[in-house]
């Protein structure tokens, strides 16, 4: 099935590139989420009709990501957590726990932004984490868990 993509999606085209997709990626994901249309006559004038207004959107969104990133970089988070004696969590702290911690600095970051390759942090100690705000920017942050007080 060909689309139209609306925006630059990682591993797949930029804006307004078509591209063939499996159809239930594109009626589950990426219609829904407005990231593309069917490649129809109709939609590809309306789409080149747009592609300034679009672009414009797009290069707006890449700033405001760069912006964050900067902001972020600088930051040291330090989430307190219930450990044993030998600095083994009671639990773990994942992207939810990660994200809660931006909101208390005040600011707003999505849960599937944050990577963990190695899975929730079990430790007590210093990680640095990567943060993908855009698919053209990415970030790291340091995190410090330190046990509760």
């Amino acid at each position: 099935m060909n689309v139209i993509l609306l925006e630059k999606i990682r591993n797949l085209g930029s804006l307004g590139e078509q591209v063939s997709v499996k159809p239930g990626f594109a009626r589950n994901y990426l219609y829904p989420k407005r990231k593309a249309v069917p490649a129809t006559g109709d939609n590809l004038k309306q789409f080149e009709e747009k592609r300034a207004e679009l672009e414009k959107i797009a290069q707006e969104t890449l700033q405001c990501a760069q912006d964050k990133a900067n902001t972020i970089t600088s930051l040291t988070l330090t989430i307190p957590a219930k450990a044993g004696e030998e600095g083994k969590l009671f639990g773990s702290i994942g992207p939810r726990d990660i994200s809660q911690a931006f909101v208390k600095v005040g600011i707003e970051l999505e849960k599937s932004a944050i990577q963990l390759p190695q899975g929730p942090l079990r430790q007590l100690g210093e990680y640095e984490i990567q943060i993908i705000l855009h698919t053209d920017v990415a970030t790291t942050v340091k995190i410090s868990i330190v046990p509760e007080a």
